[in-house]
């Protein structure tokens, strides 16, 4: 089979940045008056989260630096639902490939699956907060704001989630899937405000570059309206693809530290989760997942919205560690396995061929590095025509085949 020929392009994005982020968190927490909060020698824990967030070692260093400033006594303690194969060890490891150490950010990290029942919502639903967070005398939430990879609503993936789910450990995250996230999330979330001793939030909003580009500090009160505010920011820099229809989608790599899904699916138009609605755009006939990123510890979660993968793949994952996450979240379909090639070269040709009356070489083809990092793509010819007539896309190289080693996989480049 002859594949396609493939331009590289750069995709221009949207991208304000701040360049001094100790600065702009400080800055950020002055309005809160936080020595007003903390009282002397107050012990304070700090949500430390699972995911793949731009300096988030710097950023909790100076949250640690400032509360400490302010006369407290902090620590960090995971705030990431059943992430790590649900156990304590795993949730650090987790942490500690992102960078989250006792040594980056100058404190403890006190970590424990244990947590209590705080409360129950209007329906019943249990609420349950992290045993160490509870039994400290002040708590403080930090978290990234973007959009949810399986619901839509005011507040999705971000501060209000961070309390409810992620302080909620397994335990929580079981039952917020369990009782649907859109309406339990925020419902949970209120009756942490009021039940925990939470003196405050910082949210952090990334551009399509995934570098810091907004971050703002919330009292109490106000958390649910700034999570929300910085939710419509993050939508606005949300990369896409730049093409509402595929024939394939190569994703170089997925995983945990990219989305929570593993791809988001924002960027590839697939929800797969029992009673919500599929995206309109983009609609990708056929994607093909490569590698799975060792920040994902083996967690695979999200595998089942590919339809083909390769060997290398399925030897990085964990099953107790996906099945704990997949269980948890509800979302069984979305750990389901894809067919599995023997390299990156005969997934890409099976993926091709599946294509009933699409000769490969004339196919539509995208090729990402990942869902995240899309400034930079490899097309095949047949999307030229679309390419030159984007404003916001330009050419850099080609046309010109995929490389592949001798083994079969493609070779990394250029592409971001």
């Amino acid at each position: 089979m002859d594949f396609p020929l493939f331009y590289r392009v750069k995709q221009n994005l949207e991208c304000p940045v701040i360049n001094d982020v100790e600065g702009a968190v400080r800055a950020a927490l002055s309005s809160l008056r936080l020595s007003e909060r903390i009282r002397p020698g107050a012990r304070v824990a700090i949500t430390a989260g699972s995911r793949g967030i731009a300096n988030i070692p710097l950023i909790l260093k100076t949250v640690v630096q400032v509360i400490r400033e302010a006369g407290g006594e902090p620590f960090l303690v995971p705030a990431m639902g059943s992430h790590g194969g649900a156990t304590a060890e795993g949730q650090l490891a987790i942490l500690a490939s992102l960078g989250i150490t006792e040594e980056s950010v100058g404190a403890p990290i006190h970590s424990s699956m244990e947590v209590v029942e705080i409360g129950r919502t209007e329906k019943g639903v249990p609420v349950y907060f992290d045993k160490n967070a509870w039994s400290a005398d002040a708590v403080f939430v930090v978290n990234r704001v973007k959009p949810h990879t399986g619901f839509r609503a005011a507040n999705e993936s971000g501060l209000v989630k961070m309390i409810a789910v992620g302080l909620g450990k397994e335990k929580g995250c079981t039952a917020m899937h369990k009782h649907g996230l859109a309406e339990t999330i925020p419902a949970a979330a209120r009756v942490a405000l009021k039940a925990a001793p939470i003196i405050g939030a910082l949210g952090i909003v990334e551009n399509s570059r995934e570098e810091t580009a907004e971050i703002r500090a919330a009292r109490p009160e106000e958390i649910f309206e700034v999570d929300a505010e910085l939710l419509s920011r993050a939508k606005e820099y949300l990369p896409r693809l730049p093409f509402d229809d595929l024939d394939l989608l190569i994703v170089d790599e997925m995983g945990k530290n990219i989305s929570g899904t593993g791809m988001d699916v924002n960027v590839i138009g697939r929800m797969y989760k029992l009673g919500e609605p599929e995206p309109e755009r983009p609609r990708i006939k056929r994607i093909a997942v490569l590698d799975l990123t060792e920040a994902s510890h083996g967690n695979a979660l999200g595998m089942g919205l590919a339809d083909i993968t390769t060997k290398r793949f399925l030897s990085k994952v964990d099953l107790t560690a996906t099945y704990a996450n997949v269980i948890a979240a509800g979302v069984l379909e979305r750990g389901r396995m894809p067919v599995s090639a023997e390299n990156d070269r005969e997934a890409i040709r099976i993926a091709l061929a599946s294509l009933p009356g699409t000769p490969a070489e004339e196919a539509r083809v995208v090729r990402i590095k990942n869902t995240l990092e899309l400034e930079e793509l490899e097309v095949s010819e047949a999307l030229r025509p679309e390419v030159e007539a984007n404003s916001r896309l330009q050419i850099l190289a080609g046309p010109e085949p995929l490389p592949f080693d001798d083994a079969g996989n493609l070779i990394g480049r250029s592409i971001r």
